[in-house]
């Protein structure tokens, strides 16, 4: 479902502030795959989900989604292949609008999406199912405005718009670092529950070594710009904090692991 080949990306190039984002990176997923990134700051985690999404292109290397190579579409025309949840909660919902309107808009996606004809009957109990399963209260909430809702309900309401149409690539950016941890833990069940359902192909970025270990089936540690761990199957069922803070180790040759890495 994704293959990045050879993928290189350098920012500031000729300048003091070069810096050196990706290394030749390869990485294949198949169809149904729900692998968690990890690494610390500055390892090539979010240029990587960036690189995948189009945000920028790349220097060198190619991309493919479901087998169309996408390695030279802008971001917008990328966008039909992909959902994505940022870190910040603000960024995937109209905060104007209310909850069922934001949903009717992402259930409205490839088509030409208009609301004149309103929300019908049904659309309102589907949309009151989904909510219901995130067990945040929105269910009864559907007319209220976005933007009085809580940082994790945006965030929660996000993920279910983001995958209401079943993307062929789910991309999840860290969407639980900006939540106290009883909501994120909410989110992190809901995502791992629509994951599961629908059987979506996912990236998921986080700085949490237990939720990495915990969620998805393949793990993968990202250092200076290339991957140095790829875990899956029995290994990672098995695996301990301490165990990848090891294996980080004797991978990279180096004792330091990010603090962020560390507290999280």
């Amino acid at each position: 479902m994704l293959d990045l080949v050879g993928i290189r990306k350098t920012f500031n190039i000729g300048t003091v502030n070069e810096k050196t984002a990706l290394r030749g990176v390869d990485l294949h997923l198949d169809d149904g795959d729900f692998v968690t990134v990890i690494g610390g700051n500055g390892a090539g985690k979010s240029t990587l989900l960036n690189a995948v999404a189009g945000t920028w292109p790349v220097d060198e290397g190619t991309i493919s989604i479901g087998g169309v190579d996408v390695t030279h579409l802008a971001e917008h025309k990328r966008a039909k292949y992909i959902g994505r949840v940022f870190q910040d909660p603000m960024m995937g919902t109209a905060a104007t609008m209310q909850i069922e309107e934001n949903l009717a808009l992402a259930a409205r996606r490839g088509q030409h999406r208009t609301l004149k004809r309103g929300i019908t009957r049904e659309e309102r109990e589907e949309y009151k199912k989904l909510l219901e399963m995130l067990d945040l209260g929105l269910e009864d909430r559907l007319t209220s405005k976005v933007g009085l809702l809580s940082g994790g309900q945006r965030q929660a309401l996000t993920l279910l718009m983001a995958t209401l149409k079943k993307p062929q690539l789910l991309l999840l950016d860290e969407h639980t670092a900006a939540l106290d941890p009883k909501t994120a833990a909410k989110v992190l069940d809901a995502t791992e529950r629509i994951v599961n359902r629908d059987k979506l192909t996912t990236l998921m970025i986080t700085h949490n070594m237990r939720d990495a270990i915990v969620h998805g089936n393949r793990l993968i540690m990202m250092y200076d710009g290339q991957i140095v761990l790829d875990i899956s199957g029995e290994a990672k069922k098995h695996l301990t904090v301490e165990d990848l803070l090891a294996r980080f180790g004797q991978t990279t040759g180096s004792s330091e692991a990010d603090d962020k890495l560390l507290l999280s």
